[in-house]
């Protein structure tokens, strides 16, 4: 299930380096299927991060526009291990309601490497519960940062 997705920070805060939470949204469009839907959806989301010495949790919650134009409602927790670390420990619980099709309750364990400060790949192992019936996956995914607007420049 591809997808492009643009995150952007409205207020800086703990993953920052300032005081107090991290608030973050995070928009995109849901790509087709190479192998299904042809259609395009759509997703927009909001997280709430905190870091401490420990490690940090993200609170996300989001509403999509499914492939199959469904509404799509999206709440879930990540607890990930020291920033400092190289590669850090993950895991995930997330609650997925797609309106006329699904519901899903999941969690996820992994490991983020951190190669550089704006590039990370990360790994999963997902145990799902849709409609009931188990759902196993490997996870994998890369994260690039860049920024859009340098500070001081307009």
């Amino acid at each position: 299930a591809a997808g492009a997705f643009l995150k952007g920070v409205l207020r800086p805060g703990s993953l920052q380096d300032k005081e107090g939470p991290s608030v973050a949204t995070e928009f995109g469009v849901l790509l087709p299927n190479s192998n299904g839907d042809s259609r395009f959806g759509a997703s927009v989301a909001g997280i709430v991060s905190q870091r401490w010495e420990w490690g940090a949790i993200h609170l996300n919650g989001a509403t999509a526009l499914t492939r199959e134009h469904h509404a799509d409602l999206f709440v879930g927790a990540i607890i990930e291990g020291p920033s400092t670390w190289t590669v850090r420990p993950v895991a995930e619980v997330t609650y997925e309601k797609e309106f006329e099709k699904s519901e899903t309750v999941s969690g996820l364990v992994g490991l983020i490497w951190q190669v550089r400060e704006d590039v990370s790949f990360d790994v999963g192992m997902r145990h799902a519960l849709t409609n009931g019936h188990p759902v196993n996956e490997v996870r994998a995914g890369v994260t690039l940062g860049f920024p859009v607007l340098r500070a001081g420049k307009r």
